[in-house]
């Protein structure tokens, strides 16, 4: 059986592989949650980070030019579930963690 930190590497290692098709920058990556599942035979490995939100456009801002008007970059927290295999170390699974 691998151990915790090597089940928290491969997901950290697969989350960062895809990140490019995810749509945007992750920031703030960081490991959450870590839980054997009762048959020891999965790791669930909680990782959580900020995406970049694109707040809506003010009247106002359509009216002033971007150089002037700077909006600030406003982050939301997104949460990942992994399913590690506890014996071979690979993903299986990663799914929307809600909280």
């Amino acid at each position: 059986m691998i151990d915790v930190k090597t089940a928290v590497n491969a997901a950290y290692q697969y989350i960062k592989s895809i990140q490019d098709i995810m749509g945007s920058s992750l920031e703030d990556l960081r490991l959450e949650e870590v839980e054997l599942s009762e048959d020891k035979s999965f790791w669930l490995i909680t990782l959580g980070f900020d995406i970049p939100q694109k707040p809506p456009k003010s009247r106002l801002e359509v009216l002033i030019p971007p150089s002037v008007a700077s909006t600030p970059v406003l982050y939301e927290r997104e949460y990942k579930l992994f399913k590690v295999n506890s014996q071979t170390g690979e993903v299986e699974a990663m799914k929307i963690r809600e909280v």
